[in-house]
């Protein structure tokens, strides 16, 4: 057969049906040989996840063998589509009857066919077609992450191009490396000493994270984080102390002393640093310093066991049955674009078990559609999905209305908790508003369980453990009772629960009687809304800006106290937001770097991270959904057929701290291969 004799057969095993299992990452994939082609070549093209261990060599071969039409079935589909065809030179000087080319020198040649043929094809071109062919080879041959051509600096440096005309020649590498390494670094600097002069009066939050993976490496990420944004400080490897108390409690006294003890409110920790000892070193020794838990890391917990529940987990099964029967077949995807009016069906969120929810949801939205679609002519007469052996499966299950009733019963129990992590993320200061959050969330189980009292006492049980255990803190309720929305709000019942622990903070915050003359007045000129907090501007105001805000804005009567409630009410809740970049920091932290590698590198990921995190604080919109990616993570559950896991496992964009030790997804986006080095340095 034709098919045995392709060279790329080399690195595949051939499976059952239409399936191949590529030798060098274990993946599974359907379509046989010419979608292996397309995984190896780790070129974004046909929705081919690509391959994440192959070597180079292969890759460029593969390329060579794609580029020169020699897949029969690829060039049938290329001649379908009616795509101008070109013929190599070897093709050409065959069907002439010229002297064909040596076997030897077809290597050599296949950059100039690739060329010409692409030359050919495109041209004439405007020159507003040449400057978009040399942006995508740009990104094509430096394997830059698609997603890039969304971001705003990549505009921004499209426009300032632009303005500078013809004869504008960009920046040297050595340039970029040196002059302008210093000068951004410089500005991200000066920036962040603009943010230092808050810190006398909001306070500040340490946050920590803590990244593990299975080789006992360990990298911890420090940020601090105050009203107007989050910076990222620096990253320490403490792979050889990881468990050594003295060690991190040494490292974590010389960060509070970069920002000050008296700036810091509160250490925001994850369950990945598990240490007993580090809180009780800081407790002991910084007498104002609060040690409190992430927040959203218990969010995802709380869903994490939602997930587990029986029933949950069967429905989150059986709706992925249906997803990947559809993403896997390009025929069916087309026909549920069709269907939905282009719009996907599963969603892919910043850890697994949102994703599952947020999936869920989708689908449950998609309903009728789906339910339509299954039962059309249009799918029902079609032969290609009539052989298909999972077509009745995903039918039953598109019928079943016990199915669909699961699916909504699980997305009404979860999107309290979705509600509450998507306040807490992101970097907002939400410790006002988490314990009233925890407790709206709480009472919305019971109302929904209102005739099931097993299913009530289920759910409420997972969110009062996790609540408990791991994240409730003393602040919580501190920031809670003075928050003029909760304090002022005639339906709020638990204020009096709290107090007992409002007080304790206060009396860890103001620790000598002369610190808190005169505060009980204060709290009661507080409480009964007497004075300025009582005047019809600071009640409009309560809904219109922040706590903290409110509080220096009106809360001028009561000085002490003011001072106290702006500084707790000030913080965040959980840690940083967005995606870890493992391999960044393997390259940072190798003992093969030598020192000018290691301080450029450093500089370079102190610019990364605070360029996003300042991106982050600006593009906060309540029209995006701080939960959701913006693309559908092709490797999941959802979408990825597989016979075995896959190697390259999930990663949670706020990681270790919500299972433990970090799952790693090697590299920012799966077009790196395993070996490409940041910066290319």
């Amino acid at each position: 057969m034709v098919r045995e004799k392709d060279a790329c057969w080399e690195y595949a095993d051939r499976l059952e049906g239409n399936k191949v299992r590529c030798k060098f990452c274990d993946r599974v994939l359907n379509g046989g040989i010419s979608r292996l082609k397309h995984h190896l070549s780790r070129l974004p093209s046909k929705g081919v996840n690509p391959c994440t261990k192959v070597r180079d060599d292969v890759t460029d071969k593969v390329r060579e063998i794609i580029a020169s039409k020699e897949d029969p079935k690829e060039a049938s589909i290329t001649k379908r589509q009616k795509v101008p065809e070109t013929k190599s030179p070897l093709a050409t000087s065959i069907s002439s009857g010229k002297a064909p080319v040596s076997v030897e020198a077809a290597p050599r040649l296949t950059g100039k066919v690739l060329s010409s043929m692409t030359s050919s094809i495109c041209s004439p071109r405007t020159d507003q077609e040449n400057a978009e062919r040399s942006i995508a080879i740009f990104f094509f041959e430096n394997k830059v992450d698609l997603s890039v051509a969304r971001s705003s600096s990549y505009h921004q440096m499209i426009d300032a191009v632009k303005k500078c005309g013809n004869g504008f020649v960009g920046p040297s590498a050595e340039s970029l490396k040196t002059t302008w390494l210093e000068k951004i670094k410089s500005e991200v600097s000066l920036h962040s000493k603009d943010i230092e002069r808050e810190w006398a009066i909001s306070g500040c939050t340490i946050i920590a994270e803590t990244w593990t993976d299975n080789k006992s490496r360990a990298v911890i990420n420090f940020f601090v984080s105050s009203p107007s944004r989050t910076f990222f400080h620096k990253s320490v490897d403490a792979s050889s102390y990881y468990k050594n108390t003295k060690y991190l409690s040494d490292l974590f006294d010389s960060v509070i002393q970069d920002f000050g003890p008296e700036n810091v409110v509160q250490i925001i920790t994850d369950n990945a640093l598990n240490c007993p000892g580090l809180p009780n070193h800081i407790l002991q020794n910084y007498g104002s310093i609060f040690v409190t838990p992430c927040a959203s890391q218990c969010m995802n917990g709380i869903l994490e066991d939602f997930c587990k529940v029986d029933w949950i987990n069967r429905c989150v099964l059986q709706a992925q049955v249906v997803s990947r029967y559809i993403y896997n077949n390009s025929s069916m995807l087309d026909l549920m674009k069709k269907f939905t009016g282009g719009q996907e069906i599963i969603r892919s969120g910043v850890t697994k078990s949102v994703s599952n929810f947020l999936s869920l949801q989708s689908m449950l939205k998609q309903k009728s559609r789906l339910k339509h679609m299954f039962n059309s002519p249009e799918f029902s007469t079609d032969p290609v999905f009539a052989c298909k052996s999972q077509t009745a499966n995903c039918v039953s299950i598109i019928d079943d209305n016990e199915f669909w009733r699961g699916v909504e019963e699980s997305v009404a129990v979860s999107e309290p908790f979705l509600k509450v992590m998507r306040e807490v993320y992101g970097g907002k200061a939400s410790v006002g508003f988490i314990y009233e959050l925890m407790t709206r969330a709480k009472e919305s189980i019971r109302t929904y369980y209102i005739m099931d009292e097993i299913k009530c006492k289920t759910f409420l049980d997972i969110v009062d453990k996790k609540w408990q255990n791991n994240l409730h803190s003393p602040l919580h309720s501190a920031a809670a009772f003075l928050n003029p929305s909760i304090q002022y709000n005639p339906e709020i019942k638990f204020l009096g629960s709290i107090k007992e622990e409002f007080y304790r903070v206060l009396e860890k915050l103001l620790p000598t009687p002369e610190s808190r003359r005169d505060i009980t007045n204060q709290i009661v000129l507080f409480s009964s809304g007497s004075g300025m907090f009582g005047c019809n501007i600071a009640k409009e105001a309560i809904d219109t800006v922040s706590p903290g805000i409110w509080w220096e804005q009106f809360g001028d009567g009561a000085p002490m106290l003011q001072r106290v409630a702006i500084r707790i009410l000030s913080q965040v809740c959980s840690t940083s937001t967005f995606q870890r970049q493992w391999s960044n920091f393997q390259q940072i932290h190798s003992e093969k770097r030598n020192k000018i590698d290691k301080e450029t590198l450093n500089d370079l990921l102190y610019i990364n991270y605070n360029l996003k995190l300042e991106k982050s604080s600006k593009s906060n919109s309540s029209e995006v959904d701080p939960l959701q990616v913006d693309d559908i993570d092709m490797t999941s559950e959802w979408a990825e057929e597989a016979e075995n896991p896959s190697p390259v496992q999930w990663l949670d964009r706020f990681g270790s701290v919500l299972d433990g030790d970090l799952n790693t997804r090697q590299f920012n986006a799966a077009i790196f291969g395993a070996n490409d080095s940041i910066f290319n340095l």
